[in-house]
């Protein structure tokens, strides 16, 4: 990616379907996971509600990131939820920009205790 001269830290990268903190969550989940969860075992890692993991599934499998697969395991249902390869691809390219944003902070936060017109608590 392209970083804009006039907006170094305007971190376009930043997907917002991913970044909302339940979605981060599933995707964290699932990219360890390659073969998918099961809903329950996604419901617990996250500590989502049955509801809301089901419309966090419902905006990432929308985005064609992540797929829905539902069967049964004996008379049981089962549904098993893992990551396209878009998806997979979209939250690596999400984790390489938001890496970017800790490494300019850290960047800018050393300049500032070095500076002491930055830095009030002086040097």
């Amino acid at each position: 990616m392209t970083r804009e001269t006039n907006a170094p830290y305007s971190y376009d990268g930043l997907d917002r379907v991913i970044h909302e903190k339940a979605r981060l969550g599933i995707m964290t989940s699932l990219i360890g996971h390659p073969k998918g969860l099961s809903f329950a075992d996604l419901k617990r890692l996250c500590g989502l509600t049955d509801g809301n993991l089901s419309r966090h599934l419902q905006v990432l499998e929308e985005t064609g990131l992540v797929r829905i697969d539902k069967s049964f395991e004996g008379k049981r249902p089962l549904t098993t939820c893992r990551l396209t390869g878009e998806g997979r691809a979209r939250f690596l390219d999400y984790l390489a920009e938001l890496e970017r944003v800790v490494r300019d902070a850290a960047d800018v936060a050393e300049i500032s205790d070095r500076d002491p017109l930055l830095n009030p608590r002086g040097a």
